[in-house]
């Protein structure tokens, strides 16, 4: 179950405090996450399901995450 918490810490923000977070979640609730974004997607712009599905290449900034030691 997700827990509702409100957190002031800036480390909670970083990149790897929120993919700690999403690893420590079940199979479940990663795929009931997958479905509400893509519930949310489809709601605010329903036009993207009959978009052309060509995929380019995405060139510009990236974020390459390590695995954590420890």
């Amino acid at each position: 179950m997700i827990k509702n918490t409100v957190s002031h810490n800036f480390e909670d923000e970083s990149m790897i405090a929120k993919a700690r977070w999403f690893q420590s979640l079940s199979l479940q609730e990663r795929m009931d996450l997958l479905c509400f974004f893509t519930d949310l997607i489809v709601q605010n712009n329903p036009q993207i399901l009959e978009k052309k599905k060509h995929v380019k290449p995405t060139w510009g900034r990236f974020q390459i995450l390590t695995p954590i030691s420890g």
